[in-house]
């Protein structure tokens, strides 16, 4: 049985607790208890989340553990010398040692992220790389797997994190039925990215938001100004206007994005040829597609698809 810790301290948030569903259900599929789960902390005993949640806890010892989780909290603050100390010590003799959103401040402190790669909650990820010049912050990303560290996104992203972790213990189709149940996406690959292109648009008006909820189910069609603004239900001179005062981008922008964001997931996934990647995400071909991902990623897709592969450990077909 593998024994998972998660460490919590004061004012932790309780977001990051919804890890622990998931190797509950994992135990649940693979009909046998496989992970052993503990509330860890310096002290010991009942420790407050910043939602007021209270669990109890058990105090540091020197107990094995397969795998640590170190949770986040909304604020950054300093960790007690107590903590540090433990995972310094524990980082030697346990497998793996992962970070949740704002925990990968804590692993920092620690020393266990200098030259690694690491990410964090978008909104902490430059203050990340401020405070730790040593850790190589990727702060457009799920989650990150350098060596035996695993850090994530925040937020819901521990839940890709754990289900990463499940399919690296049980494979892909425990993890798959493990999401299934959960009713969430089956993992988020690690590279892909914390935003989606629709919210970083964020249209105002209803008409704008039909016309990207159109575009992006018809990547395949040419998605001319014209077909847009028939699906906004203006005149094309009238949508294009509207379109660039809402989102500050124009409308051919707005659509590379989304190609651009559906192709990289579809490599990601690793399951189609790069020929069908491009059509299937309304690019002419695969050599446009490449160009589009040099401007948008500074990499051509086989990368981004060879860094996926890697992130989890798993081959794909050849291409």
């Amino acid at each position: 049985m593998r024994r998972i810790g998660l460490i919590l301290f004061p004012e932790f948030q309780a977001m990051n607790l919804a890890s622990i569903t998931v190797f509950e259900f994992a135990n649940i599929t693979a009909g046998e208890p496989v992970y052993d789960l503990r509330f860890l902390s310096e002290s010991g005993g009942p420790v407050r989340s910043s939602a007021g949640i209270v669990i109890d806890t058990e105090k540091f010892g020197d107990q094995a553990f397969d795998t640590l989780i170190v949770v986040g909290g909304n604020e950054i603050v300093p960790s007690t010398p107590g903590l540090i100390a433990f995972l310094k010590v524990a980082s030697k003799v346990t497998r793996r040692m992962t970070a949740t959103c704002t925990g990968a401040f804590i692993l920092a402190e620690a020393g266990l992220l200098d030259g690694r790669r690491a990410t964090t909650h978008w909104y902490h990820a430059r203050n990340l790389q401020r405070d730790y010049p040593n850790v190589k912050v990727e702060e457009d990303r799920i989650f990150i797997i350098d060596g035996h560290v695993w850090t994530s996104a925040g937020m819901t992203a521990c839940i890709d994190l754990s289900l990463a972790l499940v399919e690296k213990d049980l494979g892909a189709d425990v993890s798959r039925l493990v999401a299934k149940k959960l009713v969430v996406y089956h993992r988020r690959s690690g590279g892909q990215s914390q935003y989606s292109v629709l919210l970083e648009l964020e249209p105002k008006s209803d008409r704008i938001q039909s016309a990207l909820a159109f575009a992006k189910q018809n990547l395949r069609s040419d998605l001319s100004v014209e077909q847009l603004a028939e699906a906004a239900r203006l005149s094309p001179r009238q949508f294009s206007r509207v379109f660039r005062d809402e989102t500050g981008q124009s409308p051919a922008k707005a659509v590379e994005h989304l190609r651009l964001e559906a192709a990289r997931l579809m490599m990601e996934e690793g399951r189609h040829p790069i020929d069908v990647v491009a059509r299937e995400a309304g690019f002419a071909d695969r050599e446009r597609m490449r160009r589009a991902f040099l401007r948008a990623y500074g990499q051509p897709p086989q990368v981004i698809r060879r860094n996926a592969r890697a992130e989890i450990g798993t081959t794909g077909p050849a291409q």
